[in-house]
């Protein structure tokens, strides 16, 4: 892949849910919700502090994570959609 984001942000991949429940009803298309819940494909560097230092980001390429419903913004990537955000709007790594 030939992207890279910069700073703190991410790309990110939804990871599909389930059709089916628990029960095992069959979800329609219609009725599905995008997941919540990706993997990331690129890092960035890392934001800088007010001394001009690099943050460390907290996660990598891999990572399976669980982001906000309306977070990131979708892109096309080599005719694959993803989507890009930052790393603040990631709620936590799925271990």
């Amino acid at each position: 892949m030939a992207f890279k984001p910069l700073h703190d942000r991410v790309l990110v991949r939804r990871v599909e849910s389930d059709e089916k429940t628990k029960g095992g009803l069959i979800i329609p298309d219609s009725a599905k919700e995008k997941p919540a819940e990706g993997e990331i494909v690129a890092v960035g560097a890392g934001a800088r502090d007010d001394d001009g230092d690099r943050i460390a980001m907290d996660v990598k390429e891999g990572d399976r994570i669980l982001f906000g419903k309306w977070s990131g913004t979708e892109v096309t990537v080599d005719g694959e959609e993803l989507l890009i955000m930052k790393e603040t709007d990631i709620l936590g790594i799925i271990a």
